[in-house]
């Protein structure tokens, strides 16, 4: 399909006859390729509940997509399918505003990770309030991708997600890990309970300290409120789980070199992170906006270059579906406690948040974004390292 120019038609407001009608016909066409009716009857429909909307997403992409359904323009009784079908059919490479191409290039060309816009993702996202996502995550707050091969419950695949890294790594009693980007300390409290390890965390997120703080439990754990580029110490190995969509490709393989310089020489590194498909492509700007600010999803050639030389690949380990089990999970739990938190956060959050929980879920259900585990070792594991699943 050839890619629409939003150059041939004219913003919202203008007074040329019939530029309604042509917007809609064109968006009609558009969305034909992923078998979603405007009006229509299907889960996935999008019914139009307010003018604009249309010239919205034309003008602005998915920032105009989003917004308008922050602001209850639009509907549809399933937004996970939605974007599934969206997503699938590969409709949002089709408009390309202009305006957002200085998104596109502030995110290719400046370091908006650095040391000073770090922070800005730990207030304005995970400050959000413990018991908020206490209510959404579950006992664990495990806020990553759970591992569904043999779970029935969130709780179960959680678990046996923070299992599987503790096996990657081969943990054994005594070792000392370091964890980049602790979140609530989920892997930190099940490695040192199951595998009797000691573990260091750090995070951006004043809440997250506070709340492995009081949920330490007696266990050798420490929590640092730490730029992961201050980390200057020797462990016995190293992971990092959800954190490396924070780190920005300028900043790439100052991470591995953190990571190499704080690893034993016979250590082992796990990174689990969410990874896009395309070097090239730039950040979701609604997403980048309203929920992950200076976000950046890394390729897969990004990480190995990011390595080259400092470690050796032993394994990389996809299972990006089951991130779609898992935001559906998290949507159900979010639903259930609204009610709590509704006067707290109000209408427009919880639109947003509900935008942000199914649209990643279509994305993970269209294979559109990734999940990896890449295991790593600074010197190659002798007679070879063995796949854990």
């Amino acid at each position: 399909m050839n890619q629409i120019s939003t150059e041939s038609f004219v913003p919202t407001g203008s007074s040329r006859p019939g530029n309604n009608t042509r917007l809609h016909a064109a968006a009609q066409t558009l969305l034909n390729a992923a078998g979603i009716r405007i009006n229509g009857n299907a889960p996935w429909d999008l019914q139009l509940l307010d003018d604009g909307v249309i010239e919205r997403v034309f003008a602005r992409g998915n920032v105009g997509l989003g917004e308008a359904y922050m602001d209850g323009a639009w509907e549809v009784e399933r937004l996970d399918e939605f974007f599934y079908h969206l997503l699938r059919a590969k409709i949002d490479d089709q408009i390309k505003p202009v305006r957002l191409m200085l998104h596109a290039l502030s995110a290719r060309f400046l370091n908006l990770q650095n040391h000073r816009r770090a922070w800005q993702v730990g207030k304005v996202h995970y400050d959000l309030g413990n018991d908020f996502y206490a209510a959404m995550l579950g006992s664990r707050m495990t806020y990553t991708c759970g591992y569904w091969k043999d779970a029935m419950t969130l709780t179960a695949a959680q678990e046996a997600k923070l299992d599987l890294i503790c096996r990657k790594l081969q943990l054994k009693p005594g070792m000392r890990v370091l964890d980049i980007g602790c979140g609530w300390g989920s892997f930190m409290r099940f490695a040192a309970e199951y595998y009797h390890v000691s573990c260091v965390g750090v995070t951006i997120s004043r809440e997250q300290v506070q709340w492995g703080n009081e949920h330490r439990q007696g266990l050798p754990l420490e929590y640092r409120l730490q730029d992961y580029r201050q980390v200057d110490e020797r462990f016995d190995r190293i992971v990092s789980v959800g954190m490396f969509e924070h780190v920005g490709h300028k900043n790439y393989r100052t991470y591995m070199e953190v990571a190499h310089r704080c690893l034993r020489n016979d250590g082992l590194f796990l990174l689990h992170t969410i990874g896009k498909n395309e070097r090239r492509s730039a950040p979701d700007p609604w997403i980048d906006k309203y929920i992950f600010p200076n976000g950046a999803l890394p390729s897969i050639g990004q990480i190995g270059d990011a390595a080259d030389g400092l470690f050796v690949t032993e394994d990389v380990h996809n299972f990006g579906a089951d991130y779609d089990k898992t935001l559906m999970a998290w949507h159900r739990n979010f639903e259930a406690a609204w009610p709590d938190f509704s006067a707290r956060l109000g209408e427009r959050f919880y639109r947003m948040w509900r935008y942000y929980l199914l649209s990643c879920a279509g994305a993970f259900r269209a294979r559109d974004i990734q999940l990896w585990q890449w295991v790593f070792s600074r010197e190659g594991v002798e007679d070879g390292y063995r796949r854990i699943s």
